[in-house]
């Protein structure tokens, strides 16, 4: 009712109505049977067996067994898993498992290697051999943290998309170095791409060779020097990589010119020396005269300087190699033929001076990448150890193989954008493909095993966070587009887009209807344990958020998939059994509809009298 100047609105949101399918503000609009919606162990106890019989008490089907921390998951006994096996099959529970934390790639604080990685391909070796106890049908959910790495942050501005923040990695070590993030810097005579060249640039509609013709003031506008010049982390990163390459290249060339130095300062006399040296006048294990002897001397120096120069370019030549493109990689096959060329046939400090300024000079040209962000050098070695993993599970298991489950991290972590779980989820299925053809099956077998077994845990709620950058529930979407077709479980969870709240679905503002509709459309939702992750909810009001659920995806209360749905109990005071609310009390239904013997004694029933009316609460006289 409007008055004046405000409004009153209906406080009550009125009781069940089988009119009105999408009842109370919990509802996310979004149908989920309860068979399908499950609910997770506490990650902090090994006493899975007691946190699975709790949950079955509840009446849920799907139940993610698992810990967080790997000392506690190796305290679960092996029997456990045989036994939480038998109780699902004894009450048709469905179990998944949710792996501990174990960093895939290899990364630690002191950088990469190998046996980290192999280390972590062993664990989780271990918990798909334990996930075998568990369910002996096969195609059993595991999900595995994507990584637990810092990483790329992304922020949604006005132009679209942006990278915020890099964590770069030194590509020789492994080792995470710093983390970029926009910046504005003031230089002298600053100047800016050309909008329309940059635009160019960046779609790859422009040569290089096209850009060389141009005039500089075509490509570069000037800036003036009070509004600085913003460096994004990408052009900071860029800067990183060529100010470690030149720098490196700089350092031999003034090593070089110490030896340049020596042979320009002693030229006759080393000349004399290696003239009679040559003509084998003279061995310099010989006796030498005072002359010779100091001819000698300075040419072992200029040849100190030069090996170790010449060791030090080589190493810088394997990393170009290392690091380059392609194209650079065809430019060095030309240096190191020039380089050969070059370089004299017979010992002369001077030419071989001279051949090595060629090569710098030459590798100055080139710009290999020696940091990257840590996604691009993590992708090689986490694919490496999901492919693994899944084939080694493949070969021993087949068909009860379970899925490899590759679960997104809430952003601020590596490989949280929708762009970085594809990427990681198509190198591990490439791996595997890999590596199964190495070991005899065909392609066409190899490839439909892999996107059969390796896949995608969308955790909604970690895809929610973004929202504290700027991010909508549109620009969501657009995320969960690239990932859909991967998704093979679903972790429901609800927060306000600050943080991993940990809430049943409906209790903050995650998209569940739009997001549900994107997976359905792809066709992975079907089928798709649905597990809901509300420990937050738990640890601060002590109840099962289990009921709150099933109203918030409008669960159907009969098996028959119809209404009423949960969402609608909301309006039924007297609960599930009874339900005809407070304008129509239960013990008019018991008197009036179950026969006299529910009768008043005074009436000929049954029923106490004397003590308290039926309906107005005053003894009947």
């Amino acid at each position: 009712m409007v008055k004046e100047d405000y409004t009153i609105s209906d406080i009550y949101q009125g009781g069940y109505s089988s009119l009105k399918p999408s009842y109370g503000d919990i509802f996310t609009g979004y149908r989920v049977a309860a068979g399908e919606l499950g609910a997770p162990t506490k990650p902090d106890t090994a006493n899975q067996i007691q946190q699975v019989t709790q949950l079955l008490n509840q009446g849920i089907v799907p139940i993610e067994v698992g810990t967080l921390d790997p000392k506690i998951f190796e305290q679960i006994p092996k029997q456990h898993f045989k036994e939480i096996n038998r109780l699902s099959k004894l009450t048709g529970s469905k179990i998944s498992i949710h792996a501990p934390l174990i960093e895939p790639s290899g990364i630690g604080e002191q950088g990469w290697n190998e046996s980290n990685r192999e280390l972590a391909e062993r664990q989780l070796n271990d918990v798909v051999e334990k996930s075998i106890e568990m369910d002996d049908k096969g195609g059993m959910p595991i999900t595995i943290h994507s990584s637990g790495l810092s990483g790329t942050e992304y922020k949604m501005t006005p132009e679209g998309k942006k990278i915020e923040k890099i964590i770069i990695v030194d590509r020789e070590t492994g080792k995470p170095e710093t983390a970029l993030e926009e910046e504005k810097f003031y230089y002298p005579a600053m100047k800016k791409l050309n909008p329309e060249i940059e635009r160019k640039i960046h779609e790859g509609s422009i040569s290089e060779e096209e850009l060389a013709k141009k005039r500089q003031s075509e490509i570069y506008e000037s800036v003036p020097l009070e509004k600085g010049k913003i460096s994004s982390p990408e052009d900071r990163l860029n800067m990183i990589n060529s100010t470690k390459w030149h720098n490196s290249i700089s350092q031999l060339i003034f090593n070089k010119e110490r030896a340049d130095e020596i042979l320009q300062q002693n030229q006759i006399q080393i000349q004399h020396l290696m003239k009679d040296i040559e003509e084998k006048r003279i061995k310099p294990e010989e006796d030498l005269t005072h002359s010779q002897q100091q001819a000698l001397s300075h040419l072992n120096n200029a040849r100190t300087y030069l090996e170790d120069t010449r060791q030090n370019v080589e190493n810088l030549f394997n990393k170009a190699w290392k690091n380059g493109t392609d194209k650079e990689k065809e430019e060095l096959k030309e240096f190191s033929k020039q380089f050969e060329e070059e370089l004299p046939k017979q010992v002369n400090p001077i030419q071989e001076s001279r051949a090595i300024q060629g090569l710098l000079m030459n590798l100055k040209q080139v710009h290999p990448k020696l940091f990257i962000p840590i996604e691009d050098f993590a992708i090689d070695k986490s694919a490496q150890t999901f492919a693994n993993v899944a084939f080694n599970s493949f070969d021993k298991y087949k068909d009860k193989t379970p899925k490899i489950s590759i679960e997104n991290m809430f952003p601020g972590m590596a490989f949280s954008s929708g762009e970085g779980m594809n990427n990681l989820i198509m190198e591990s299925k490439k791996k595997f493909v890999e590596k199964a053809i190495s070991k005899g099956y065909s392609d066409s077998e190899a490839r439909m095993q892999a996107d059969k077994i390796i896949g995608m845990t969308l955790d909604v709620g970690h895809l929610n966070i973004a929202k504290k950058k700027g991010f909508e529930d549109k620009d969501l979407l657009k995320e969960v587009e690239q990932i859909a077709k991967h998704v093979k479980h679903v972790h429901l969870t609800d927060n306000f887009g600050y943080s991993d709240s940990h809430l049943p679905p409906g209790m903050g503002n995650v998209p569940f209807k739009e997001i549900l509709e994107k997976l359905e459309k792809a066709g992975t939702l079907k089928d798709t344990r649905k597990i809901v992750e509300a420990g937050g909810f738990v640890q601060h009001f002590g109840t099962s958020p289990y009921p709150i659920a099933l109203e918030a995806m409008g669960s159907p209360i009969y098996s028959m998939q119809m209404a009423p749905y949960w969402n609608q109990a909301l309006g039924l005071q007297q609960g599930y059994f009874s339900g005809y609310g407070q304008m129509l009390p239960q013990i008019s239904y018991e008197t009036f509809g179950a026969g006299f013997s529910q009768l008043p004694s005074e009436l000929g029933g049954q029923r106490k009298g004397a003590d308290g009316g039926r309906i107005s609460g005053k003894p009947m006289e």
